[in-house]
Formats: structure tokens, sequence, C-alpha cells
């Protein structure tokens, strides 16, 4: 036989209380007599009674569930945001609901769509690029979204990031000064603006402030992935590189292990400056030097901007940039 759905009406009917008084303890609210509470939390527990949280967003028009959109689950600098979010989320007392789009822009706009669907009353979104058919319906979402360690070129929507143009051109800076003239610059997709408005922009002006002339044949497109990284090695060497700066930590772990198995010893012969400092950068031998980002920080803080613009406060700032560093290890000399 099929278990009745305890509601609240059951709760209120069994604590001989008014279903409001139900919805004050559940949520919280400090006006009930403390003998009335826990009357009404004995009947809960015996009845085993779970709020609907899709009900009580029906009551309050809120559903007190926040959508986040991931481009990969498995690539640790979009999970290392994620915690950051979800700890804030459980602080202010919000659900997520976590989609993974696959970094696809036509996924993207339909998981978007599907969250809406699901009334979330705010969005935070991590992806590689905002393509015009995502800002589209960004502008039609009543909810209000956030985006966390992720650049739009517009700067339609509010964000938390960092500097990634000063970023790059201090650690492409370091590869200079260690007397490399011909540094590679690897990165995912060039149409995605991180790479071509932000990382390359700090890959050239590194170059330009050391008179070193830009050329081409060092720019390197590829996918994050470890096997693309590996590959790279007879074009690296090939060009004439003594160094690279890698826009993704997965990718840069590839890049270095396919010179090592080329017998390139790094960083005697060849340096490598990574991007996003996740755990991978300890993991691989040598370290890998990096750029610092405080991962757990720019998710943690673009939950706690969308729990303002939901809760409709003021905010001072749209664009927060946090500060980031660069770490020394030892793929770099």
């Amino acid at each position: 036989m099929e278990k009745q759905t305890v509601t609240i009406y059951d709760v209120a009917r069994e604590a001989a209380v008014s279903m409001a008084t139900v919805s004050r303890v559940v949520n919280g609210n400090p006006n009930v007599k403390p003998a009335t509470r826990k009357k009404v939390l004995e009947v809960i527990d015996r009845l085993d009674y779970r709020p609907n949280a899709v009900a009580r967003g029906l009551a309050s028009k809120k559903t007190t569930t926040v959508g986040v959109i991931i481009p990969d689950v498995t690539n640790e600098y979009f999970a290392s945001l994620a915690r950051g979010i979800d700890d804030i989320a459980m602080m202010y007392k919000y659900n997520i609901i976590l989609t993974n789009s696959d970094e696809n822009g036509g996924k993207e706009v339909q998981v978007l769509n599907t969250l809406m669907a699901k009334q979330v009353d705010g969005i935070i979104f991590m992806g590689n690029r905002v393509t015009p058919e995502l800002r589209e319906e960004f502008k039609r979402s009543k909810a209000p979204i956030v985006l966390a360690g992720s650049v739009d070129d517009e700067k339609s929507q509010p964000s938390v990031n960092i500097d990634y143009v000063a970023a790059v051109a201090e650690a492409v800076k370091n590869l200079i000064d260690h007397g490399n003239q011909k540094i590679a610059f690897v990165s995912g997709p060039m149409d995605e603006a991180i790479n071509h408005d932000y990382r390359l922009k700090g890959y050239k002006k590194a170059l330009k402030d050391a008179n070193i002339a830009f050329d081409d044949k060092l720019i390197f497109e590829t996918d994050y992935t470890y096997k693309a990284g590996q590959a790279l090695e007879p074009a690296l060497t090939a060009a004439g590189a003594t160094a690279a700066f890698v826009g993704d930590d997965e990718l840069a772990a590839g890049v270095m292990n396919g010179l090592t198995d080329a017998n390139v010893a790094v960083p005697d012969t060849f340096e490598v400056i990574t991007s996003n400092d996740t755990k991978l950068t300890e993991l691989v031998r040598p370290k890998m030097s990096s750029i610092t980002q405080p991962l757990y920080d720019i998710g943690a803080v673009a939950m706690r901007l969308l729990t303002k613009l939901m809760n409709n406060e003021t905010v001072d700032e749209n664009t927060v940039i946090l500060p980031y560093g660069l770490m020394k290890r030892s793929s770099t000399k």
C-alpha cells in the first residue's frame, strides 16, 4: 500500500493548532510559544512530515531555490567555485539545483529555461563564454543572475572574478624575467572572451612591456583537456618555444607530461605556468607554478551577491574583482 503524503493540514490537526502556526514553526519564525513549538515539532517527528519546498514557494512566491549552471562538473576549477556557492547557500537556507551545460551554447540556453520554469529565485552562471543567445535569455529572466569566475565582455550581468589581464601579464613577465623570449600562449577556444579579451591581452601586454615582438606562431588554441595538452609537444618544439603560459590546469598537466615524455626537461629546458591553481598543480611532478585565484571565495561572494539581489538589497558594486597571486612551484626556475 502506498504511503500517504503527510500534509501541513495533518500536522495542524494532530497538534490542534492552525496551519499558520505550523508554517511559522517550520520556517523558524520566533513568534511561537516554546510549548506550542515543542508540541508541533513532536507531531512533525511522529508523522515524519517533510515540508514541500514547491508548495511553500507557491504560497510565498519564493521557492528558496537557486539554480547553478556549471559547464563541466569534473573540471576542478568549477568544482571549487561550486563549493563556495553551496556553503553560502546553506547559510542563507537556499536549496541548490546544479545543472551541467557541457560547455554547449544550445544546452546552456535550454538549461537556463528549465531552471526558470522551475521558478528558481536566482541563478549563478559559470561558463567559458556568454553567447548573444544566452545574453538575450538573461535579459528575459525575472530572477537575478550572477556570473561566477566567468566573464561577459558586455558586462551586462553582475559578476565576481579576478583581474585576468593583470594576472596573466604578471605570470608571463615572470617567464620573461627568467630569460625566455619565445613564450607559447596555450588556451582553450579563442572565441571565448576569457581567452581572447583577457588572457591574450595580458600576454600581449607583458611582451610589449619587455619589447618582445608578438608572434602568432606561438599561439596554440585547443580544448581544455589533458590529452589536448599532451599532443602539443611537437608543435611547441617546432615553434622554438622555451616556456608556456597555459589557460587551464588540466591542459597544463597534459603539456608538461607531453614534454617530459619527449625527454624535454621541465623547468631546465622548458618552463610552464598555469592559470587556476586547482589541486592538480600539486598532484603532478614537477608541481606547477600558477596564478592563484580565491576559487572558493569567488563562489561564496557570487552567492552572497545573489542573495542581496534576490532580497532587493542595495548592492554597492555589481562587478566584484577579488585579489589574485602568483604561486611559484617547480615547473618554473
